[in-house]
């Protein structure tokens, strides 16, 4: 044991001695590890906390929910908008007869999606967020509160002129968010009492726009927009237990049977389900990382060369020093572990500097990016296990020239 530690010891000092002498050779070999490094965590790192932020955002879509709607969101060319377009809209009346005949749902919930501008006094928000939703809302798709309470039955029931109103609205109509309750606001005319504001969500790529929206119940919002054209959808949660596919399953036979559809005719209804739209998010995000590791690769090799050039170099040098250790009986496998561990020494010193690039590249992206560009534990494991692999793989020529030299030859290239 100590006899090893002697030569990890040495080697790095030896090390770090070509490093200092060879400054200018060492800096050009290291770049391409370096680089590489930088190319593989950098698209690792930026393109898994894209995923892990826009797999939140579906997450919170709910789980284990189907999206019942005469769009079908992934798409497809043999779907034409026009198809879609000509469907027929969910009705409120259709929610409850899937729940009346559903065995393996939770709840059902109704949601109006529009747009319109809102007001307070002189203050005009025109692109705000309007969701018209019904009482199982709150059990679907939960959300929080930073000041107020969601609607009580008796509002739900009467449609009464009460909203709850997004973080960024709150505060872009009444400066301090908490101003907002009792105050009313009007909404394409009608007044509607404020009675909460949602919690800050912050910026979003899908779901529900909740820091910039209105919400209203259901029978209110439909005396201020037209429903067929408020884009509305069925929400279905499924049972503690339940699979997507069981569930989706099921309401699909009953859409079926809600609809009187004759065996031969195709559904009138997409059932979006929110676990296959998370799973084609984590195929799509595959392609990217295959280039970003094909990119980084390819600079891997580069700088593997670089690493196996000065190993070279070092083993021609150091030619006298190994016959001599060869000579008081160093033994060939001690001499292929020292410059083996130079080498991926070398390596990691290169991965090193790509890493710290890789984090400035992250206090860059945070910002414009509006979620937080991380480096986790396993891309640092994985970092250092490339520059290890990578240094060994460019060292094993040199380390064997080296283990293989005849002590009394070496001495004599002095």
């Amino acid at each position: 044991m100590g006899k090893s530690l002697n030569i990890i010891a040495n080697s790095l000092r030896l090390t770090f001695q070509e490093l200092k002498v060879n400054k200018l050779r060492t800096a050009l070999s290291l770049t391409g590890v370096a680089f590489g490094i930088f190319c593989i965590i950098g698209v690792l790192a930026t393109v898994n906390s894209l995923e892990r932020n826009i797999q939140n955002e579906v997450k919170s879509l709910g789980t284990n929910t189907i999206y019942i709607d005469k769009w079908e969101y992934a798409g497809g060319a043999d779907r034409p908008t026009w198809k879609y377009r000509a469907r027929p809209n969910m009705k409120y009346e259709e929610a409850e007869m899937i729940k009346q005949r559903a065995l393996l749902l939770d709840d059902i919930s109704m949601l109006l999606r529009t747009g319109g501008s809102i007001s307070y006094k002189d203050d005009v928000i025109s692109n705000s967020s309007v969701y018209g939703i019904t009482e199982a809302q709150m059990e679907v798709q939960p959300f929080s509160f930073e000041y107020g309470r969601f609607f009580s039955n008796s509002e739900f029931t009467s449609g009464s002129n009460v909203c709850i109103i997004g973080f960024a609205n709150a505060e872009a109509l009444f400066g301090n968010s908490e101003r907002a309750i009792g105050k009313q606001l009007e909404v394409r005319g009608k007044k509607a009492t404020i009675i909460a504001v949602i919690k800050k969500e912050g910026k979003n790529f899908i779901g529900w726009d909740y820091d910039n929206c209105v919400m209203l119940p259901y029978r209110f919002c439909r005396q201020i927009f037209e429903e067929q054209w408020s884009n509305p959808v069925l929400i279905a949660k499924g049972k503690e237990g339940v699979t997507p596919t069981a569930l989706s399953n099921e309401l699909k036979g009953i859409m079926r049977q809600i609809r009187r559809l004759a065996p031969t005719q195709e559904d009138n209804f997409s059932l979006n389900s929110v676990e296959a739209f998370s799973k084609a998010i984590s195929d799509s995000f595959v392609t990217i990382n295959i280039v970003g590791a094909v990119i980084g690769g390819i600079s891997l090799i580069v700088g593997m060369f670089g690493i196996a050039n000065i190993m070279f170099v070092t083993v021609k040098e150091r030619t006298p020093v190994i016959g001599l250790k060869k000579a008081i009986g160093a033994k060939k496998g001690s001499i292929l572990f020292e410059f083996l561990m130079e080498a991926a020494l070398l390596c990691v010193i290169g991965g090193a500097f790509g890493l710290f690039f890789v984090y400035i590249l992250t206090l860059i992206l945070s910002g414009p990016l509006h979620f937080p560009v991380f480096i986790s534990l396993p891309m640092l494991a994985t970092a250092v296990i490339i520059c290890i692999i990578v240094g060994v793989l460019a060292g094993i020529i040199p380390a064997r020239r080296a283990a293989k030299m005849d002590a009394v030859e070496a001495i004599r290239s002095k």
